[in-house]
């Protein structure tokens, strides 16, 4: 068995040892993002062994792009990508206060706190701060919201453009289906090369048509979604070997054939097919004007399903009656193929309402960080109008850790380090935003605080242009309170089970073994 520090034994000095060792893996992926928050944060560049290039400081891009081996450094890893698909935002100060918790928790037990008293401590103190947070968080009546407009501009790295685009999308969702926790606002951005930005009231799906001579724009459109191939019925290899199965073979592709006109009673003039369409469906629809997307991707489908009001059928589907099938029908009033883009544009929908917001970018190079930038606020949108809003800049974390500082007398015993090191976490995302815009860290949280006490408010924070107190909601400085609630308690998750471990072992390979 190889080991690390920390892998043989189980001695109060080898668990230590793991722990250090756990702790210097963590802070070293914190580093790595620390940098880049608050709004005097700065970019990362991240390069590959070919020398491709990417320029952000977007948390969950920087981790998932950099190389990471030690175990614990991955479980950091994980919480941002989880954090990222949870809420879409909130990645670094997530990471940063995980980091935090597993510092002041290591620390902790170096002067002699048993671990299960820091972690329960721990588990305690995140409880009440979530309760305050959840307490102090501000519901948001409607799009009209000017606080919802900060909240796309912040997370959108403060480009106006992108957050005037994100909000006339979600006013076009509408509120009813921003609030549904099964959809994912984000998932409607996409940025393109060379164009300016543009709201789509409808999707798009990245297909080209199957044949150059099929229509590329079209009124009226009607169109079936099928969750299959366009084609005949398969029979199997050994079965159309005997005359019997060749027999069945003609008899199925002639009645495909049959079925295949009942397009033309439905005048439907648009299908998009998952898997392939074979050439007796490309020669009719070709002959009919008929427009077939194959190879779609599943969530274009479903979009597009969702958005026409049409029924994913299989490819069996067409042995129904005219009738029946025409209750799978979905339709729009309008479709236009942009070849230069590669895309088609399916329009007002009859079935649910849908925005495709399309970032413009000027070079390819900054395509994709145009992309995270306007998802990251779309996610922050959404999350807001579930969940309402928080003073924001870590102005209600300093707040919140202010109020633990009070609190850990009603906790019992040495439980009360662990609701400590909550506190101090809850400070350092406040922290390392005054030392990314030049500031002493440890002198201007000393005065926030003497602000916030003085004057009861939990939204006084800093202003990182000034270098004094400032209001953060008068500034307009808020975030989505799901977002820090989130981060908070997946952060505790982490933190709290790279602290219970006592010893890292590797396992044998299976080559080994075999």
């Amino acid at each position: 068995m190889s080991s690390h520090p920390g892998e043989q034994g189980a001695s109060g000095d080898e668990r230590l040892s793991t722990l250090l060792y756990n702790m210097n893996a963590v802070q070293a992926v914190a580093s790595a993002v620390e940098g880049t928050i608050g709004p005097k944060g700065l970019d990362t560049m991240l390069v590959d062994d070919d020398g491709n290039v990417i320029i952000t400081n977007d948390g969950v891009t920087i981790l998932e792009e950099m190389e990471v081996r030690h175990p614990a450094a991955r479980m950091m890893t994980g919480l941002a990508r989880s954090q990222q698909q949870k809420v879409g935002d909130g990645t670094t100060t997530a990471t940063l206060l995980a980091a935090a918790l597993v510092t002041e928790g290591a620390t902790l037990v170096q002067r002699g706190v048993p671990v299960a008293k820091v972690v329960a401590g721990m588990q305690a103190g995140i409880n009440e701060a979530l309760d305050q947070l959840e307490k102090a968080a501000v519901k948001i009546g409607d799009f009209d919201d000017e606080r919802l407009f900060h909240i796309a501009s912040i997370a959108g790295r403060e480009q106006e453009d992108i957050a005037r685009l994100i909000i006339e999308g979600a006013r076009l969702i509408g509120l009813e289906k921003m609030k549904d926790e099964d959809f994912t606002f984000s998932e409607l951005v996409t940025a393109r090369e060379g164009t300016d930005n543009e709201l789509l009231h409808g999707v798009l799906v990245n297909q080209h048509p199957l044949a150059k001579e099929m229509p590329v724009q079209l009124e009226n459109v009607r169109m079936l979604v099928f969750n299959d191939a366009l084609a005949p019925e398969e029979i199997g290899d050994e079965a159309l070997g005997t005359e019997a199965g060749f027999q069945r073979y003609l008899q199925m592709k002639e009645e495909y054939r049959r079925n295949l006109e009942k397009l033309l009673s439905l005048e439907v003039n648009v299908l998009v097919v998952d898997k392939s369409c074979d050439s007796i469906a490309e020669e009719f629809c070709t002959d009919h004007g008929i427009l077939v997307l194959q190879r779609v991707f599943k969530s274009e489908r479903e979009r597009v399903a969702r958005h026409t009001g049409a029924h994913s059928l299989k490819r069996t589907a067409l042995g129904k009656e005219v009738n029946e099938l025409a209750r799978s029908v979905g339709e729009a009033g309008h479709l236009l193929f942009d070849d230069n883009l590669g895309q088609v544009r399916v329009i007002h929908g009859r079935g649910v309402p849908s925005a495709t917001m399309i970032v413009g970018a000027s070079t390819k190079e900054v395509v994709g960080e145009r992309e995270r930038i306007a998802k990251d606020a779309a996610a922050a949108v959404q999350a807001s109008l579930r969940g309402g809003y928080l003073p924001g800049g870590g102005s209600i974390e300093l707040f919140v850790s202010r109020h633990l500082e009070k609190w850990k007398t009603s906790v019992k015993g040495m439980e009360g380090f662990g609701v400590d090191a909550v506190a101090a976490a809850l400070r350092k995302p406040l922290s390392q935003m005054i030392r990314n815009a030049g500031f002493n860290a440890l002198e201007k949280i000393e005065q926030i605080k003497a602000a916030q006490a003085e004057e009861s408010r939990e939204s006084i924070g800093f202003d990182f242009d000034t270098g004094d107190c400032a209001d953060m909601l008068e500034a307009g400085v808020v975030d989505p309170a799901l977002v820090k609630l989130y981060g908070l308690k997946s952060a505790g998750e982490v933190s709290q089970a790279i602290l219970r471990i006592h010893t890292v072992i590797r396992k044998k390979s299976s080559w080994k073994e075999e």
